[in-house]
């Protein structure tokens, strides 16, 4: 039995003593409480324990005889009851409410949650909280439930919230939230710890969220990711146990080894840095950059808080490009070629030439077409190709190689069309996608104009069984201009027929083309073009254009319809059910670190060409964490879309090996971890649901926490393709060497 006495400020001194309690549990109380022991704190998140101690106290004996004959067979004990049933105001000198019950080296040293039965004599304690407690959706909140439960049950955690965390909250912090943060969190952690089953409303730690993030205020959906991202740097600034943080200059490597810098920056990084979360959660990468021209190195590492890793299938980008011969062997034909979403123009050239059996002597000119009109030619070939957007339609031609510098001509067709707009009225329409053939070194003149054009159209050609025998002539002629006006304002009486090759048909009309001359930035401005005028190619583009009009007999000859059909660069299929993508963690990570060129939004000061510019980049791992958190990069955003992938990532459970990442092979720790929670997103982005599965150490299993609800579910089940934030925490040698995981801190 236990005898109490009170002393001040809530203090009792619990006494075991011989008389009460048999030989054995009294060697076993003096073995356990040591002279030296601490004293053992009593958070009372119920108010009973101050009751049921006090109670036991007045029944008990209290002459002073009785103590002075005991006081050589007793093991005093010094308690500290802190009573939560009354809340106490944030920053309270120590004594805000918490739940825990340490005792300096004693047999509840690993910060297990428990409730010390008053009678020793049984030999045991009761657990106070199992922390399969679920958390309330307040409204969309259950991307922050997720969140919640993972970091809950992460055990180094657990521990340090649950026992004396207010004498590290850094008030005075002004990159911190005063301290309000760690208290919102550490009440809401005990709450999920304590006996009570009943769900918790979170209330009161989403609106310190609202407070002092305001991107999570409202009942919005957010990404549980961000919330956590976040979280932990808020916690980590709240408890910084750095008060004056001292300025440090980071350096560049300069050639020295890798292991000096990384001491270096890291040593830097702890001298302004040093909490409970960069103790378990924070790692370090080895960053190189490398110049493209002056090929300058440059080394740096830094910290992280969490990986986020590509999925494979992001770092790839399937585009459709339809390609144009310009000899007039062959009609224009889409390929779909895959490439880097990284990649520039010379990669997607390279893929295209080879998808397309590029001969020696040809070259691709690729060029974005919109408007039935060339926009813009990709003729940069370091441009990255992530300003390309999927609705756009990309078209090349395949020119002579020799003819690099050679002046181009890009036709443009135009037909008669009635337009709503001006009553019924015919005007002047373009249609279709612009032809390209490349001009020769001699004099040009009209009817090499005319001969280039009836070159390029040779694939659209109707057979001749469907012919006429006006058509055949037609063809077989050079093709004469009649006059043709934008908006039919000219009198038509002025056309004239040139080089008196006009032919008409046996009603008396006219069928012909007529080729004009434009102006690129006026196309509204145009000159006619005679069969025997000379034409000179000015510009520094050496690029001439020409607007084709024709008229309907001529139309009738060729079959135009695929140059009014050009596919866009990738085109989603709604509702289409296509074989889901799969790829494990490790192929992941290697995406991670693969060398890849900065975009232009992120271009690198190099100190050696004093220039911005356009580096490659490669990450390596250098230090891992206890906790290691793994963000896969489900969701991309570009100015127009949003998109989710589904894909399948077969992530180990057991032991993740990372050692073969480690840029730092000097470390004697073991870089093998095991999975302890997943916070899963189903859905699409706007309208999905998250939860959590939690793996619990006593009861070895996992549990599905999908807000209120809380159940078990089996280890078979946990991999799933909504698994989006992974929570892996170090296996120690000691495991490795027996094959179980004897770092099992979780509280029991």
């Amino acid at each position: 039995m236990l005898r109490v006495s009170v002393t001040q400020d809530n203090a009792l001194t619990v006494k075991v003593g011989k008389k009460d309690n048999s030989s054995e549990n009294f060697r076993r109380a003096n073995k356990i409480l040591t002279a030296d022991s601490e004293p053992v704190h009593i958070w009372d998140f119920s108010g009973r324990t101050t009751y049921i101690l006090m109670n036991a106290w007045n029944r008990m004996p209290h002459d002073s005889k009785y103590d002075s004959k005991s006081a050589d067979h007793e093991m005093p004990l010094e308690i500290h009851i802190y009573d939560l049933s009354k809340p106490v105001a944030n920053g309270a000198d120590g004594k805000r409410d918490g739940l825990a019950l340490t005792l300096g080296g004693s047999v509840f040293s690993n910060g297990s949650i428990t409730d010390m039965d008053l009678d020793s004599s049984s030999g045991r304690s009761k657990q106070v909280g199992s922390g399969l407690r679920g958390l309330d959706n307040l409204g969309n909140t259950c991307f922050m439930n997720s969140a919640v439960q993972c970091l809950a049950h992460t055990s180094k955690l657990v521990d340090y919230f649950l026992g004396d965390f207010c004498k590290e909250i850094n008030t005075h912090n002004p990159l911190g939230m005063k301290g309000e943060l760690a208290y919102a969190f550490g009440d809401l952690l005990r709450k999920l710890w304590a006996i009570d089953r009943t769900p918790i409303a979170p209330r009161q730690f989403k609106a310190k969220l609202a407070r002092f993030a305001p991107q999570f205020s409202g009942f919005n959906q957010h990404d549980s990711q961000e919330l956590l991202a976040f979280l932990l740097d808020g916690l980590h600034e709240d408890l910084n146990r750095v008060k004056c943080k001292p300025y440090s200059e980071a350096k560049d490597s300069d050639g020295r080894p890798d292991e000096e810098v990384a001491d270096e920056y890291w040593g830097n990084h702890l001298a302004r840095n040093d909490s409970i979360i960069v103790d378990i959660c924070q790692g370090q990468y080895k960053s190189t950059l490398v110049c493209p021209l002056c090929k300058k190195v440059s080394v740096t590492f830094d910290p992280f808080m969490y990986l986020s890793l590509p999925l494979p299938s992001t770092t790839m980008r399937t585009m459709t490009i339809t390609v144009f011969s310009t000899d007039g062997t062959t009609g224009p034909s889409p390929y779909t070629v895959s490439v880097p979403k990284s990649g520039d123009t010379r990669t997607l050239i390279n893929a295209l030439s080879n998808g397309c059996s590029l001969r020696d002597d040809e070259r691709l000119l690729v060029a974005e077409v919109y408007n039935n009109s060339i926009i813009r030619y990709l003729d940069e070939p370091s441009e990255v190709i992530s300003l390309i957007r999927d609705g756009d339609r990309l078209v090349a031609y395949r020119l002579p190689k020799d003819s690099e510098d050679a002046p181009i001509v890009v036709f443009r067709s135009q037909r008669m069309e009635s337009s709503l707009s001006s009553f019924g009225r015919k005007s002047w329409k373009t249609f279709g996608t612009p032809l390209v053939s490349s001009l020769p070194d001699d004099t040009v003149t009209g009817s090499t104009i005319c001969d280039l054009f009836l070159k390029v159209m040779t694939p659209f050609r109707v057979s001749k069984d469907d012919v006429s025998d006006a058509d055949e002539r037609i063809g077989e002629s050079s093709l004469v201009n009649e006059t043709a006006d934008t908006d039919m304002s000219t009198d038509t009486s002025e056309q004239t027929s040139l080089n008196n090759n006009t032919l008409e048909d046996e009603t008396g009309t006219e069928d012909a083309m007529q080729f004009f001359l434009t102006n690129e930035r006026f196309p509204d401005q145009r000159m006619k073009i005679e069969m025997d005028q000379p034409i000179t190619v000015k510009g520094p583009l050496k690029c001439l254009h020409v607007v084709v009009c024709w008229q309907d007999d001529g139309l009738e000859q060729y079959n135009l319809s695929s140059l009014d059909s050009l596919p866009e660069i990738y085109k989603a299929v709604l509702f289409s059910r296509r074989p889901q993508d799969t790829c494990s963690l490790y192929a992941c990570l290697e995406a991670f670190i693969k060398e890849e060129p900065l975009g232009p939004e992120d271009m690198w000061y190099c100190p050696g060409c004093k220039e911005h510019r356009q580096a490659s980049k490669k990450l390596d791992l250098w230090r891992l964490p206890e906790i290691l958190i793994i963000h896969l990069k489900r969701f991309s955003y570009s100015r127009y879309t949003k998109n989710k992938l589904e894909t399948f990532v077969d992530f180990p459970i057991h032991d993740l090996d990372l050692s073969k990442y480690i840029g730092h092979r000097c470390q004697q720790i073991p870089h093998n971890y095991r999975l302890y929670a997943i916070s899963n997103h189903y859905g699409s982005m706007g309208d999905g649901h998250y939860t959590a599965y939690v793996y619990d150490e006593r009861k070895k299993g996992w549990y599905d926490f999908d807000d209120r609800h809380v159940g078990p579910i089996t280890e078979d089940n946990i991999k799933t393709s909504a698994a989006y934030v992974l929570f892996y925490r170090r296996i120690q040698e000691d495991s490795l060497d027996t094959g179980t995981d004897r770092d099992s801190d979780i509280p029991t």
